[in-house]
């Protein structure tokens, strides 16, 4: 091999991630299992369909899910951090929309005891009236410091305008919520949910039938939890946006503004929505994108501006966001609209959709390259509904779609006049 000579670019044809293995354990659990990677970790994932879509009130799913490992029947807080120190291992607890995740890393020699540990968080937390009441005033304090943010306050006003006071992502938490959480209203939550009828459990990297039949001794020989209870469904949230279109925050002092700007938009489901993921790329996806280029490198209007899409069950939405001297706010979102008008305007050359596409192929093959980064691909696929093919699927949209549809998608999917726009920050007479 001669190293002075650079090496031919091979286009990417294909993107099949390693199937995972499908089973059930002996009280019905499904679990999915990623056998990847030939280091001697394995990473567990167990899911409760017990995200903040469930709650019956502010902030009770987040506090359900945090206090998990703040002392159970057998274990005090103390314990479990010194016992997971103890055997290198990893804890991590986090509640979405529909879900709430534990996720245990762990060494493949100590798994047994580990998995013991997680066992008793699971089946017998006892969510002690004390530790709570620690745990919420440190969440009290860091909402206190979000109150401060600018951008914190514009993107949950916008989600507010969007969604309505009646939806779960809608409701604006302020810092009486955390006074009115309790340990009852934690053991409610618990116990309606987080129990084996509805529960999905994935076991990933150098995963071997012991692991497994570890899993099953831990949580599948028999149903634990209120089991009797059947799987939980999201229900259908009722949709009140608001018939403003702009929002303004003061924040005196403020040396920045936030800007966000957002609308509905395609749910994964819909046929040209990995399409217009590259259309969105285009705008504001990546460090290179036209909204950078322009008001980043030309303007100096911000540092960093940036388009995503944020996926809720029955309902997804597009989001631009940034921050920028008081000053530019205006001229900044004349931009923003004009960059939009170009899209729906002018056909994009070829050599720049050439460039985006080759970005977000190598995004692609980034996103994947590692054992626990395919777990997260099939957790992805689970939670979302989406189909086993659906990432060789984002691989054809992105090597397919032409000059014409970036243009045609941009005129149907990117309305300006339909975005909301709020901004928080010092107000400019």
């Amino acid at each position: 091999m001669n190293r002075a000579i650079q090496p031919t670019i091979q286009p990417l044809s294909e993107l099949h991630l390693p199937l995972p293995k499908r089973r059930r354990l002996s009280n019905g659990i499904p679990i999915t299992i990623v056998k990847v990677g030939s280091q001697e970790v394995v990473r567990l994932d167990i899911l409760f369909k017990a995200g903040t879509w469930c709650q019956s009130q502010k902030l009770q799913a987040l506090f359900t899910n945090r206090m998990l490992r703040e002392g159970t029947n057998k274990f005090s807080a103390k314990e479990i951090a010194e016992k997971l120190d103890f055997y290198g291992a990893w804890l991590e607890l986090s509640c979405g929309a529909a879900y709430s995740c534990i996720t245990l890393y762990s060494l493949s020699r100590y798994f047994p005891q580990t998995l013991g540990i997680l066992e008793s968080m699971i089946k017998e937390p006892i969510f002690d009236k004390d530790k709570l009441e620690t745990v919420k005033e440190m969440n009290i304090q860091q909402f206190m410091v979000n109150q401060d943010r600018v951008d914190f306050l514009a993107h949950r006003r916008l989600l507010n305008m969007l969604l309505g006071d009646t939806h779960p992502y809608g409701k604006l938490t302020e810092k009486e919520d955390y006074s009115a959480i309790t340990s009852d209203l934690l053991h409610e939550f618990f116990n309606k949910h987080f129990h084996s009828n509805n529960c999905h459990i994935f076991l990933a990297g150098d995963a071997t039938e012991a692991n497994l039949k570890e899993v099953e001794k831990a949580f599948g020989l028999k149903p634990f939890g209120a089991h009797e209870n059947k799987p939980t469904e999201c229900p259908t949230p009722i949709f009140t946006p608001s018939k403003e279109d702009r929002g303004f925050i003061e924040k005196e002092g403020s040396v920045q503004s936030a800007v966000c700007l957002g609308m509905p938009t395609l749910m994964r489901t819909h046929t040209d929505y990995l399409k217009f993921r590259v259309v969105l790329t285009i705008l504001g996806g990546y460090f290179g994108s036209r909204l950078v280029t322009n008001i980043r490198e030309e303007k100096g209007y911000t540092y960093y501006i940036g388009v995503d899409m944020t996926h809720y069950p029955f309902s997804s939405f597009l989001i631009i966001h940034t921050e920028c001297d008081n000053e530019y706010v205006k001229p900044l979102i004349a931009e923003i609209h004009h960059e939009i008008d170009r899209l729906q305007q002018e056909p994009i050359s070829e050599e720049e959709l050439l460039k985006v596409k080759n970005y977000m192929i190598g995004e692609l093959c980034r996103n994947y390259e590692s054992a626990f980064a395919v777990a997260d691909a099939w957790m992805f696929a689970f939670t979302t509904g989406v189909d086993d093919d659906y990432f060789q699927l984002s691989l054809e949209a992105i090597k397919a779609v032409t000059v014409a549809e970036v243009q045609e998608l941009s005129q149907k999917y990117l309305c300006k006049e339909n975005l909301k726009e709020v901004i928080a920050g010092e107000k400019i007479l």
